[in-house]
């Protein structure tokens, strides 16, 4: 395994720091309203999914008894 002496990995890391492409603000309030229409979304779909299941099986439960 090479060893590389910690100047050398010092310029390394900010060799490949200046490669990184940041997202500006606005991609980046996009992304994030993006994030919280999904996950919305996602909550109503769950949450529907899960009234159902319950109903469905409240619904065998009471014609077992």
């Amino acid at each position: 395994m090479v060893r590389t002496n910690p100047m050398q990995f010092i310029q390394q890391v900010r060799a490949e720091v200046t490669k990184i492409v940041w997202p500006s603000r606005r991609e980046t309030g996009i992304t994030t309203v993006m994030v919280f229409i999904m996950a919305t979304i996602f909550a109503i779909f769950f949450s529907i999914i899960d009234i159902s299941a319950r109903s469905g099986l409240e619904a065998i439960i009471n014609l077992a008894s």
